[in-house]
């Protein structure tokens, strides 16, 4: 779990969320994905069930500062809610793997009682994980519910794409094609091109290069990584096509814009 604050705008930049819950407080955030615009606010929380590439416009300043909760879906923790839960009724549309939700009665409660916990430590280590619970199983009762029931059951097209998501997270370097994708999804290479691009807003190949992007921002933000040897570490052969890919997405090539960031951070 962790707490988020910004007290200034930020511009509709590149992210790449962990599944996660996030409850907004005080300030708003529109999330891009693809020809999806998603928005969460203190009326309406993300619940963010696979790790995708998108953009996201924060609105927060000085005087009132975007203010919210993250909370990690851990594996574990869901299969085992979810296994406790029983089945319910599946929904005839696929699950959409990044969603806003209308904010409940129930999980404003959860959410406070997690928040009240925060601010006493015995407490916290005592019963900071019932409350995490509690949280979950709002989310899981909602309408994104089967979404996050499709991440433990493993049945149909969207458990496949899950599958191959999570390979291609593992083994974001290497080079993979449509048909070696798809035979791993089970499917033929056009109903798998079909369902990805349904899921995620992307093609394969354009949402591993936006994968390795955001991950070559993060290996440059740690400082002890240059240009060439992020290029290398996230599978790009050139480092030319990898600057002008990078600019591209980021809209600064890689070190200026790890300069930006860094001053940002201070």
């Amino acid at each position: 779990m962790s707490l988020l604050c910004l007290s200034r705008h930020q511009a509709r930049t590149p992210l790449l969320y962990e599944p996660s819950l996030t409850i907004i407080a005080q300030g708003r955030k529109i999330g891009y994905l693809g020809d999806r615009e998603i928005h969460y606010d203190p009326g309406h929380y993300l619940v963010q069930t696979l790790p995708l590439p998108f953009e996201c416009e924060t609105y927060g300043s000085p005087e009132a500062p975007l203010l919210g909760i993250s909370v990690r879906l851990d594996p574990a923790l869901l299969s085992e809610m979810v296994t406790a839960m029983g089945n319910a009724v599946q929904q005839a549309h696929t699950p959409l793997p990044m969603a806003s939700v209308a904010m409940t009665e129930g999980m404003q409660d959860a959410v406070l009682r997690l928040a009240r916990t925060l601010h006493v430590s015995v407490e916290c280590s005592t019963m900071g994980t019932a409350r995490i619970r509690d949280v979950v199983f709002e989310a899981l009762k909602s309408e994104q519910g089967q979404a996050l029931r499709a991440l433990v059951m493993g049945h149909g097209n969207y458990s496949r794409i899950v599958q191959v998501l999570s390979k291609l997270h593992t083994h974001f370097a290497q080079d993979f094609s449509v048909e070696q994708l798809a035979s791993q999804a089970n499917m033929s290479p056009s109903t798998f091109h079909q369902h990805f691009k349904q899921i995620t807003r992307s093609s394969p190949a354009q949402y591993l290069k936006r994968l390795r992007l955001i991950k070559a921002q993060q290996l440059l933000l740690q400082d002890n990584h240059n240009v060439n040897q992020t290029a290398a570490a996230v599978g790009y052969r050139s480092v030319p096509q990898f600057s002008r890919d990078y600019k591209r997405y980021f809209g600064e090539p890689p070190l200026q814009h790890r300069r930006q960031e860094q001053a940002l951070r201070v």
